[in-house]
């Protein structure tokens, strides 16, 4: 078993508590964390530019001017890619970009995150973090006295007060295990494990 000290939110250890090791010490390959982070961004992305085709532009269908004669280029109407104002030839059009990995790889993936993180010593483990109100101030207040720096906080249940109030933290997210992903694990310095969630993750990764 991996073991980490549990701090409070002034910063000093009141326990310690043991980490699965199949969860949060496993080999790392990057090259599967990649393939996930690349499916989770793809998967985000909106697919909506869209350009006028030639047949979409407003105008006239007939010829601008004869075929001989004229010396002018021999255009044919004045939708042609050719002109200003024209359609566009070879311009995106919505697609869906989307597309999945197994299963099985995904949750490796996330495995191997944590794994980062723990092996990296960047995973502190909070034995809470009670807010009276809504207040960034007290939030801020804490990632000070932790040193912590672009902090993602993982908490097990919805805390409403928690998430209103580091919002506004320039790095700092506050997310629940289920919505626990590859991206943000590895987009963020500092993985902030709120002692009950560490269950949760075991729940939703137990193999």
């Amino acid at each position: 078993m991996a073991v980490v000290e549990v701090k409070n939110t002034q910063g000093e250890t009141v326990s310690e508590v043991e980490l699965v090791e199949d969860i949060f010490n496993v080999k790392v390959k990057k090259t599967v964390m990649h393939e996930v982070v690349r499916m989770q961004l793809a998967n985000r992305r909106r697919g909506t530019a869209k350009v006028k085709r030639r047949s979409e532009v407003k105008g006239s269908t007939s010829k601008m001017f004869r075929q001989k004669g004229t010396g002018r280029a021999r255009r044919g109407d004045i939708k042609t890619p050719l002109l200003r104002g024209g359609g566009v030839a070879f311009g995106p059009d919505p697609r869906d970009y989307s597309y999945k990995v197994p299963k099985k790889v995904r949750r490796l993936a996330l495995k191997m995150a944590l794994s980062a993180k723990y092996q990296d010593n960047e995973i502190i483990v909070l034995d809470g973090f009670a807010l009276d109100q809504v207040k960034t101030k007290a939030v801020a207040s804490v990632l000070r006295n932790l040193s912590l720096e672009k902090p993602l906080i993982l908490i097990n249940e919805a805390d409403e007060k928690l998430e209103l109030s580091s919002r506004n933290i320039p790095g700092a997210k506050v997310l629940r295990v289920e919505g626990l992903n590859v991206y943000d694990i590895l987009n963020h310095k500092t993985l902030v494990l709120l002692e009950p969630s560490i269950k949760g993750i075991e729940g939703r990764l137990a193999a």
